[in-house]
């Protein structure tokens, strides 16, 4: 392996206009799902009110729907008397109208009459005689009613493309009387994590071995962010068995992604079985990042199956996961980008000359601000992330960060 070509490394908006450019037909699909089983899941196009939200005039309370005009002299010491018309029961059309002079006992959500445009609490109102009804409050015009399309008119905006449907959004849907809603298919993605060294966790290791990391965290990373984990598995540093668990996986996956094995160390094989498997295969070996340097990205036309090499140490796994693969996802649904916290720097944060520099940092809540508290620590040091709650970046031309300066803060 020629030590250059490592060398030669791309910057991670470089690395993502190539992945943009290689997969954005393969991972673009949508699929029709009913509304019992789309949460959590990213909106594939716009969704528009078929209809007006509501569809008749309803009472927000118990009481009595009136004409306005006719509660103007009410107060608590001298009532208006009405006449109650009928009660309007809950489910039904409104079957009668009012006329100045009467009212209608009505429920919360209760269609209004004809005739009335207004209802008065049941809180200020008593029963007068037989048939009438005292009302010891005014109101205005629309006062305790929703009408016709307040919460949405037919061709209303519902809910953008590229929307993380949340529980409010699948009453929304359900509201609109949308059944079957547009989503974007999950990609499927297997996870290999490599290693002679990596044993399952229920395992106490031998010295010189270590618990498996990798394959539960990014898988967890992985699921978070709206990706199909179809199967994980781990591998010994075998070029021949790394191969075919990669052949096998591009057949069922549309991207298959390798944790270790991606530097030049002596066992680091990932970029030579890529290029084996897959054509045209390797476009980025090396990104300008810390962490994250040794990363191989690559795809294969034919299967149209994305390859991904990651850093064998988890912090470097999981954030290059972050920034590139988790990124991708959300640039091809159309999803906004992650919302960042600005956060003034408890303390200096250096960075690595020529290559964009990733910092956990921890927040705090201090005098009205956040502060960031960046978390020391060696890229295979898990607990470094696990203590972070994000990270800030400081550019590959930028010789570090002074205590005091605001940072932005992109949140795990």
């Amino acid at each position: 392996m020629d030590r250059m070509e490592f060398l030669n490394v791309d910057s991670i908006d470089a690395a993502r206009e190539k992945l943009i450019a290689h997969v954005k037909t393969w991972l673009s699909s949508t699929e029709i799902l009913p509304i019992t089983d789309v949460g959590g899941r990213f909106l594939a196009e716009d969704v528009f009110s078929p209809e007006d939200i509501p569809s008749f005039r309803r009472s927000t309370v118990d009481g009595y729907a009136v004409a306005a005009a006719d509660t103007a002299a009410a107060g608590d010491s001298i009532p208006v008397v009405l006449t109650v018309a009928g009660q309007i029961e809950m489910g039904d059309p409104a079957s009668f109208s009012i006329v100045r002079g009467e009212c209608a006992e009505i429920l919360t959500g209760g269609m209004l009459p004809d005739g009335a445009d207004a209802v008065v609490m049941v809180e200020y109102a008593e029963t007068f005689g037989a048939s009438g009804v005292a009302l010891y409050s005014s109101v205005a015009y629309g006062e305790n009613v929703i009408s016709v399309g307040d919460d949405a008119k037919v061709g209303d905006l519902l809910l953008r493309r590229g929307r993380c449907l949340t529980p409010q959004d699948i009453g929304v849907l359900a509201a609109a009387g949308i059944a079957d809603i547009p989503v974007c298919k999950r990609p499927a993605l297997t996870l290999l994590s490599t290693g002679d060294e990596l044993v399952p966790t229920a395992i106490v290791p031998s010295l010189g071995q270590v618990r498996d990391v990798n394959t539960y965290a990014l898988a967890d990373l992985a699921r978070r962010h709206g990706f199909l984990v179809v199967n994980t598995a781990v591998l010994p540093d075998d070029e021949s068995t790394l191969a075919q668990a990669i052949r096998t996986a591009m057949d069922a996956s549309d991207i298959v992604v390798v944790s270790g094995g991606s530097s030049q160390g002596k066992k680091d094989m990932t970029k030579v079985v890529f290029d084996r498997v897959s054509d045209p295969g390797v476009f980025t070996h090396g990104l300008a990042i810390k962490p994250g340097k040794p990363t191989i990205l690559g795809c294969d036309n034919t299967s149209k199956t994305l390859l991904v090499g990651l850093p064998g140490h988890p912090v470097s796994a999981l954030l290059v996961f972050e920034l590139l693969l988790c990124w991708l996802l959300r640039e091809l649904i159309g999803s906004p980008p992650k919302p960042v916290i600005p956060a003034r720097l408890s303390c200096n944060a250096a960075s690595a000359p020529g290559r964009l520099t990733c910092w956990p940092v921890r927040l705090e809540w201090a005098d009205g601000c956040y502060r960031a508290d960046p978390i020391f620590g060696k890229s295979g040091l898990i607990t470094t992330l696990s203590q972070a709650d994000g990270y800030f970046t400081v550019d590959r031309d930028t010789e570090g960060v002074a205590a005091g300066q605001t940072v932005l803060v992109h949140l795990f």
